[in-house]
């Protein structure tokens, strides 16, 4: 999909995601938070090929303007570790503090230890690391989130 042809469903300024009414395949929208272009247009477009409605954000900024406007519909936290000014884990337990069950995927280039040792991982919380694969990306979205449609359907 390319983004730089907005359409009126898009959010303005610089997050930037379509959100319809109905998609037919939606699995569910995901905050994609990445301060690589690239890597956040690829990731996106993965994501979105695969059924899912994607906010992209390019820091932890506008990451939490999109999680406030669009808060009740996010299912997933898909963020970089390494952040300009706000790093990864703060930026999860702000949005955690909103919505406490928020679940969050961790994408790093760092290796898990040095990830992990720092509090990454918790109830709700998950790592993947870079690079990853198309297949990766989408096991590990799907894992995520049908856990936490089973551990809802069992409440």
């Amino acid at each position: 999909m390319n983004h730089a042809q907005a359409s009126p469903g898009m959010i303005p300024n610089s997050v930037s995601t379509l959100i319809d009414a109905d998609p037919p395949r939606s699995r569910g929208t995901i905050l994609l938070v990445e301060d690589e272009t690239f890597l956040r247009d690829v990731t996106s477009d993965i994501l979105e090929s695969s059924g899912y409605r994607v906010l992209k954000a390019r820091n932890a900024e506008e990451a939490i303007s999109a999680f406030q406007r669009y808060k009740t519909i996010v299912k997933l936290l898909l963020t970089d570790v390494v952040l300009p000014g706000q790093n990864g884990r703060d930026l999860a337990n702000d949005l955690r503090s909103i919505r406490p069950n928020l679940r969050t995927i961790f994408i790093s280039g760092y290796p898990e230890n040095a990830v992990t040792k720092h509090g990454i991982q918790e109830d709700g919380m998950f790592y993947l690391p870079k690079p990853f694969s198309l297949q990766s990306l989408t096991r590990k979205v799907k894992q995520v989130l049908e856990q936490e449609d089973r551990e809802n359907t069992n409440v």
